[in-house]
């Protein structure tokens, strides 16, 4: 392995590994850092995936599949939190109608939001999204990415009863492509280093 391709490998290990505090939040059950911690460490992993991915480029591979292809699941795993739940705060509209505490009737009168204290929309897509990323990543690095499609298959299954509640669909799909988008960039670098 070259000097470059170590390189490379190291930046797509610290890529994944910038976002493991934030399962330590979710694991704590509330985040005690500010939004803005979030929001720099996923710039920061996606700077250093995109770093990885260039420093692959320039070193021509020679890493092996043996040691690319198991990091690349590792990252792109425990990596694609902050990225995926930044896009989606960044995508939250708290003027938005559904998340207003007293909305305005068919005649005018003023209404309570009953939704607003209800279920968060999509429990548990923080643990899919760890799911879905390993296999994602696990499908690509064994060459069959035909598994994409059950994998997305079943997701959506899964949740068709969910996807009619206010703001789950957009939801749903945000984090399905941010997801998904960096495991597939993972596998991308682990693919250039190979």
């Amino acid at each position: 392995m070259t000097g470059l391709a170590a390189v490379s490998v190291a930046l797509l290990v610290v890529s994944g590994l910038v976002g493991v505090p934030q399962y330590l939040e979710r694991w704590r059950g509330t985040p005690s850092h500010p939004q803005v911690w979030l929001y720099c460490s996923a710039l920061v992993q996606i700077l250093l995936l995109g770093a990885a991915a260039v420093v692959a480029l320039l070193s021509g591979g020679g890493a092996g599949w043996a040691v690319s292809g198991p990091l690349a699941v590792l990252a792109a795993t425990v990596g694609g939190s902050s990225p995926t739940v930044a896009i989606l705060r960044l995508s939250f509209n708290s003027s938005h109608p559904e998340h207003q505490q007293v909305l305005t009737g068919p005649e005018g009168e003023k209404v309570f939001n009953e939704e607003i204290n209800a279920q968060p929309v999509l429990r548990g897509g923080a643990w899919i999204g760890v799911l879905e990323r390993l296999a994602v990543a696990s499908t690509l690095i064994m060459g069959w990415p035909e598994g994409l499609a059950i994998i997305l298959a079943v997701k959506a299954l899964g949740r068709y009863s969910e996807l009619g509640k206010s703001g789950a669909a957009e939801r749903f799909i945000l984090g399905t492509f941010a997801s998904q988008l960096w495991a597939c960039a993972c596998v991308g670098v682990a693919v250039l280093l190979a």
